[in-house]
């Protein structure tokens, strides 16, 4: 049964780097429920350490803080698959800490802040604009955010706010393809997940500890989780959703005055 009603249509998977990234998930259900999945890695060197993993399916290259390399991908895709694109995914972000590691947020520098707004946030908008006529009418695109922008965490710094532009634009994303086309803009924004990339953030695994104390159900938030909930959103079944984040947390949210948590925490105070 072809629940998702994806099979046999090209979904475009941006941000593969290796077996525990939200991309791969991804990519790896969409192909359970027969979609044909196109990755796009960050470098060539990314397709080499890759390439185990990935095997013989169709991979391409694009460094998206350069707007020549999306152009250029997306006429490769085109030229290898010309059928409309059903979905999209943006599951790309990065951090431009400098050698010293984690600052005060109000000492963050300008091209510190730009070049992870380019990468993490702007990048959304440039691949979507490359890819405007190749997808279909009713495609879907969605991208990567996180459970909350306004809770300030001092070690992922200056990553909050360029995730907060990220969901900003979806709604602007949404309204202005509107004028030609009835594509769906949407993110998954899931608690902490154990990945890579979040492995090199300072304290992150503390973190991560801690969310299993406060989650209700005593368990951190999977990756596989944050992947179905993204593969939803790229299907027709989630046609009436737009503009919208859907926040993957199993319930961490309701749960930082849990009884138990303040007890414990006053005993140690």
């Amino acid at each position: 049964m072809d629940f998702l009603k994806l099979s046999g249509k090209p979904v475009v998977v941006f941000g593969v780097a290796n077996k525990k990234s939200v991309a791969w998930h991804i990519g790896k259900t969409l192909e359970q429920h027969g979609a044909k999945v196109i990755y796009v890695v960050r470098s060539e060197a990314r397709k080499e350490s890759t390439a185990k993993l990935l095997g013989d399916r169709p991979v391409y290259v694009c460094d998206v803080e350069f707007e020549e390399q999306i152009e250029s991908v997306r006429d490769q895709i085109v030229a290898d698959h010309p059928e409309p694109i059903a979905g999209l995914v943006h599951s790309i972000a990065f951090a431009a800490y400098d050698e010293s590691g984690i600052k005060p947020f109000h000492e963050t520098g300008k091209q510190q802040l730009l070049r992870t707004f380019d990468i993490s946030c702007f990048s959304l908008i440039a691949v979507c604009n490359a890819f405007k006529v190749q997808l279909a009418h009713d495609a879907s695109v969605v991208t990567i955010s996180i459970s909350t922008t306004t809770m300030a965490s001092e070690n992922y710094g200056f990553m909050a706010p360029v995730k907060a532009a990220l969901d900003s634009s979806l709604a602007f994303l949404a309204k202005s393809f509107s004028k030609f086309s009835e594509i769906r803009f949407n993110a998954v924004a899931p608690g902490l997940l154990k990945t890579s990339a979040s492995a090199g953030i300072p304290g992150y695994v503390d973190a991560y500890l801690f969310a299993e104390t406060v989650i209700p159900r005593g368990k951190a938030i999977q990756t596989q989780e944050a992947a179905d909930a993204a593969c939803f959103l790229l299907s027709p079944r989630s046609s009436g959703i737009n503009a919208q984040r859907i926040v993957i947390d199993a319930g961490m949210a309701i749960n930082y005055f849990d009884n138990e948590i303040i007890a414990k925490q006053m005993k140690l105070d």
